[in-house]
């Protein structure tokens, strides 16, 4: 007698293949074009030539000068279907051009005061692959950024109380 459940079908694994948008500021997009171009005109080469170099060594199945040549040659395509993944899945958004009504939102530039130290900060809210805290560029996916969209000037709160001072949309 066959065990309860036997014949059950197989699980399958369904994957959204439809990709949600990705957000990217004006700056954000040309940079990753500026990234791609690099990729496929200098790295790409780069990498094919240091293969074929590689190959005159000699035997390959104990040539680590081809094993890393190939390597660096499977990075350098995965990176590039990654940004072209991201380019055409991207909602390219110029900050110049948005009017919220003073309101936080993606691409905005926003000054904060602590209530209670004084400390000034000023963050643009950006995309994942834009995100960098030195120059003041915050992820929309992190939690300040979550924080403070929809926010205005005047707004207080926080786990640190801030307050927004002024919105900008440069």
């Amino acid at each position: 007698m066959p065990q309860p459940g036997a014949f059950r079908a197989p699980r399958r694994l369904f994957l959204d293949t439809a990709m949600s948008t990705i957000p990217l500021t004006t700056t954000g997009a040309e940079l990753l074009r500026q990234e791609l171009h690099r990729l496929k005109t200098v790295e790409r080469p780069n990498a094919i030539t240091a293969i074929a170099e590689a190959r005159t060594h000699g035997d390959l199945s104990e040539n680590a000068e081809y094993d890393a040549a190939k390597e660096r040659q499977g990075f350098v395509e995965a990176r590039i279907k990654e940004i072209e993944s991201k380019l055409s899945n991207a909602q390219v958004i110029d900050p110049t051009r948005v009017d919220a009504d003073g309101r936080c939102v993606f691409g905005s530039t926003v000054d904060l005061e602590e209530t209670k130290g004084g400390e000034s900060v000023t963050y643009q809210i950006v995309g994942d692959d834009e995100a960098d805290i030195k120059k003041g560029k915050i992820s929309i996916g992190s939690p300040i950024a979550r924080a403070l969209i929809g926010r205005s000037a005047g707004d207080r709160g926080g786990v640190r109380k801030y307050e927004v001072l002024e919105v900008r949309y440069e």
